[in-house]
């Protein structure tokens, strides 16, 4: 996506993808900027390390304790969250989903699941439950909502009552012998609105397949990935992305002429 959308600028840029090993992480973010890179993408697990390894951290990368994204300008380098605003719109593009007042169940809140959670809390959801592997993590993250965001009622694991979204930040779903990522003798489907599969290949889920079966309204993570990676490029470029471009080009590239 943003190749194509280099190219619909006039710009002369290319993106790459590198693989580094989180000890090296330090040492690839300092030699990018040797190289006179103009900015980073980071992904699970760097977005929490890169917090400590950036000169200066953006207020987005502060308020959501992540950096995604790295400008380097005037000889520094500048840690953003371009993730926490990206799910909101892909929610409201996606889904026609408002968050204030709604009942949300949240799946996962380990790196992208925190930054949803803490996200969702900020726009004043009424209710939130937080379900995670390990408890203890669900439960930290449940205190700090409740001192950050004391209006949302916040609890840890599945709700009696119905909800207005389920949103799965976890992986399960990207291969074919995942678990499920919700456990339905906790918590039908007939008890949601909608549901959010932030998990894009494939591009229906098992979790969206039950979902639509159950008259859900659903959703996957092309529209997270399109706006956290338009954002990034704006900081970049300090242009306006062309969002429509680099939605073709995701398809394209992720579900080819399906």
């Amino acid at each position: 996506m943003h190749n194509a959308a280099f190219v619909a600028l006039g710009l002369n840029w290319r993106y790459l993808a590198f693989e580094v090993d989180p000890k090296n992480l330090r040492t690839a973010i300092a030699g990018a900027q040797a190289m006179g890179f103009v900015g980073l993408n980071l992904t699970v697990p760097h977005k929490l390390l890169a917090v400590d390894m950036v000169d200066v951290l953006d207020e987005s990368a502060k308020k959501w304790g992540a950096v995604n994204t790295i400008k380097f300008e005037e000889g520094r380098s500048v840690g953003y969250n371009t993730d926490a605003d990206a799910i909101v719109t892909a929610l409201r593009d996606d889904l026609k989903l408002e968050l204030r007042g709604t009942k949300v169940l949240l799946l996962g809140v380990g790196g992208a699941g925190r930054t949803a959670a803490l996200k969702l809390a900020s726009e004043n959801v009424a209710e939130l439950f937080l379900v995670n592997r390990t408890q203890s993590k669900a439960e930290s993250i449940a205190a700090e909502i409740k001192s950050e965001f004391p209006a949302v009622r916040v609890g840890v694991g599945y709700p009696k009552a119905d909800m207005d979204l389920i949103l799965n930040a976890t992986s399960l779903g990207l291969k074919p012998d995942d678990a499920p990522p919700l456990d339905e003798q906790q918590f039908s489907f007939k008890q949601a609105r909608a549901v959010y599969d932030m998990v894009y290949r494939p591009a229906e889920t098992p979790l969206l397949a039950a979902a639509q079966a159950a008259g859900c309204r659903t959703a996957n993570g092309l529209g997270m990935l399109l706006h956290q990676g338009a954002k990034a490029l704006e900081i970049w470029t300090g242009q306006p992305a062309p969002r429509d471009v680099m939605r073709r080009a995701l398809e394209q590239n992720i579900y080819g002429n399906r």
